[in-house]
């Protein structure tokens, strides 16, 4: 049978979210967790299943991907269909017309696996290599010290404090109470947690959520932020450390993070709290046009 791009829809996500569980192994390359959706998930059940794709063969979900912001999808497949022709080929055609509903016209961004086919039939198309990332991983078999701060697990009481947080962290940030809560109920958050930091006068000064594949799995840091009022004195690095400890009580075999490389202060951070570089991985762009916005 050919191969079926579907929006799953609200009811749908549940599948989705489970084969990105059963994707994540030890030595995969980074891809898309079910941490990323579980992120996206802030905006809410139907903005999530209005971002998500999948594609399917004989009812078998192949490929999920996330349209995580204008122009950017975020795609990862079957660890056996990373070399599928038919698949990657029926990717390619679907990225790279616009009235399929993945991307749209003008620039556009693809983020898939190491190794996939689909790197080398979007090179012969034309797409370029976009900047650098850094992946890194920590083990968990060996037992994780103590980061050196009071942490506190992030409850629907303290939702306020962590959007606080978040919102001192990253420049732009719209985070709220309301969207820690539409995060929390959904359907990847069962395996998750948000930490919040504090330093020796109690103040709110860096956070981290987690969210584990399930045991055995690598679990996810996405985001981690430190308070621009309390950079420099090791914060990130210890919340980092805590993301560690959380996700080995969640059972996760190793924690992962992925961060540009440019960003060599989150590199050097992570680092610090045990994470090692992988090697580095990139998306691929290129200016979609059509034939009436050609440039000539």
């Amino acid at each position: 049978m050919a191969i079926v791009l579907s929006m799953p829809g609200i009811d749908g996500l549940s599948e989705a979210v489970g084969v990105l569980r059963e994707w994540q192994y030890d030595g995969a390359p980074m891809q898309l967790h079910p941490g990323d959706l579980g992120w996206f998930w802030r905006s809410g059940a139907e903005a999530t299943a209005a971002a998500v794709r999948t594609w399917s063969r004989d009812g078998r979900i192949l490929a999920v991907g996330l349209l995580d912001g204008p122009g950017l999808l975020r795609l990862t497949i079957a660890p056996d269909a990373l070399r599928d022709e038919e698949l990657a080929r029926k990717l390619v055609d679907d990225v790279t017309e616009p009235e399929r509903g993945v991307l749209p016209q003008g620039r556009a961004n693809i983020e898939a696996p190491t190794g996939a086919l689909l790197h080398d039939l979007l090179f012969e198309g034309g797409w370029n290599a976009d900047e650098p990332w850094t992946p890194l991983r920590r083990d968990l078999t060996e037992p994780v010290n103590d980061p050196g701060v009071r942490i506190q697990p992030i409850g629907p009481e303290q939702a306020h404090v962590f959007a606080a947080v978040q919102r001192a962290a990253f420049d732009g940030s719209r985070f709220t109470d309301e969207r820690w809560h539409a995060m929390a109920a959904g359907l990847p958050y069962a395996d998750a947690r948000c930490l919040v930091a504090y330093d020796g006068q109690g103040n709110a000064v860096a956070a981290v959520t987690v969210w584990s594949a399930g045991p055995g799995k690598p679990g996810l840091l996405e985001p981690m932020g430190v308070h621009r009022e309390h950079r420099g004195h090791g914060y990130g690095k210890a919340i980092s450390v805590a993301a560690a400890a959380a996700l080995q009580e969640l059972g996760s075999s190793s924690a992962l993070v992925c961060t540009p490389s440019s960003n060599v202060g989150a590199v050097a951070t992570y680092t610090s709290a045990g994470f090692r570089q992988r090697p580095e991985v990139r998306d691929h762009y290129r200016d979609l046009w059509t034939a009436d916005a050609c440039p000539h």
